[in-house]
């Protein structure tokens, strides 16, 4: 291990294609090995989008549960170990925790990971940017629903949409390639942006995701009415931007991209309409050490505590162990429950786990 571990232990708008290395990894029971690792750093968030968070009733982990760098560092070694190869930090708002780019130096000398990726929602990229990319960070994500500062105001509940955008500026100014925007995409809210946000991307030098409005459970009040599917996506595209080509894939990542005539790329992501169970080789671990297997996943397995009490083999056994007996179709299962109209399980509103801004989007 590199790092001691303990009680004590406190590009352009053209497409781009990830580099692939293999690695030894266990296999779940559906064939699929552990290679992507979506790391919350905290669960705290300066927005309160409401596909996100609750409208009331904030509830915070608490503090001494939160993993400090050193064990989330040390819990990626292991995760490594067990194939994983890429690393996205993740939130929350990631860039509330102090001084993260020490974070990512710790990430970067993990020579099992060829990705180290963060997904923010932007409003502090700016005074963080050039220590991120100093410190080794290879992508970033920006989330970004719209580009109207009143419906950014309506839908985050804050202000700030300014400060997205010149967070975006000085990433591509700091040297950052292979970046992407994410925009969940909502019926009678921001689908008529499609376009725009599209243009937007490109001017940008980033790729646009569009992500399905989803439900995973928890206090956000889903609406299945408002899900704008992929295929209504797409067919907004050609019809503001002319035909597209399918990009075959090469990897397990969730979205389907596509290639407009004039070389710029976008993706899709359609896991309410479209899911990706078969292929998903990612699981996430929250801020305070809980393991999600599936992002709909309802309970979490608790790696904190033998992490803490130095018990490595027996964190790394559960690593392994647990994703071999992994059976997780969560997308696919929650869109045969709204295909056939059944009504979901319910879910215990007082599980702070259970919200997207604790394990991580």
């Amino acid at each position: 291990m590199s790092f001691a571990i303990g009680a004590s232990l406190a590009q352009g708008a053209h497409c781009t294609t990830m580099a692939q290395v293999s690695a030894p990894a266990p296999l779940d029971q559906l064939q699929r090995p552990l290679r992507s690792l979506r790391l919350s750093v905290t669960d705290r968030c300066n927005l309160r989008c409401a596909y996100c968070m609750p409208e009331e009733h904030y509830q915070w982990l608490p503090r001494p549960d939160i993993l400090s760098y050193g064990e989330l560092s040390a819990l990626v070694e292991l995760f490594a170990e067990a194939g994983v190869n890429r690393v996205r930090l993740t939130g929350g708002e990631p860039l509330l925790r102090r001084d993260l780019f020490k974070l990512v130096e710790r990430l970067r000398s993990i020579h099992q990971l060829n990705d180290i990726a963060m997904t923010t929602n932007g409003l502090l990229l700016q005074d963080n940017v050039k220590d991120l990319h100093r410190a080794g960070l290879d992508r970033l994500t920006i989330s970004l629903d719209t580009l109207d500062a009143d419906k950014f105001r309506s839908l985050t509940r804050r202000d700030g949409i300014e400060q997205v955008f010149a967070g975006l500026r000085a990433a591509n100014e700091v040297g950052f390639t292979g970046t992407k925007v994410n925009s969940v995409i909502m019926r009678g809210t921001n689908e008529d942006e499609i376009p725009a946000l599209l243009d937007f991307a490109i001017e940008h030098g980033a790729e646009l995701r569009f992500i399905e409005y989803m439900d995973v459970g928890g206090a956000s009040g889903w609406q299945p009415d408002l899900v704008f599917s992929g295929e209504q996506i797409l067919a907004r595209i050609r019809d503001s931007h002319g035909d597209f080509a399918m990009i075959p894939s090469r990897d397990a990542a969730p979205a389907n991209r596509y290639r407009l005539e004039n070389g710029a790329c976008f993706g899709v992501i359609a896991s309410t309409t479209t899911p990706f169970c078969a292929n998903c080789d990612r699981s996430r671990v929250t801020a305070d050490g809980l393991w999600f297997r599936c992002l709909y996943a309802t309970s979490g397995i608790d790696l904190r505590q033998s992490l803490r009490a130095g018990k490595l083999d027996e964190v790394r056994q559960i690593i392994f162990s647990q994703w071999e007996s992994r059976t997780d179709r969560g997308a696919a299962e929650r869109a045969e429950i709204v295909l056939s109209k059944r009504q979901a399980q319910s879910t215990d509103p007082d599980n702070i786990h259970l919200e997207m801004h604790v394990r991580g989007g």
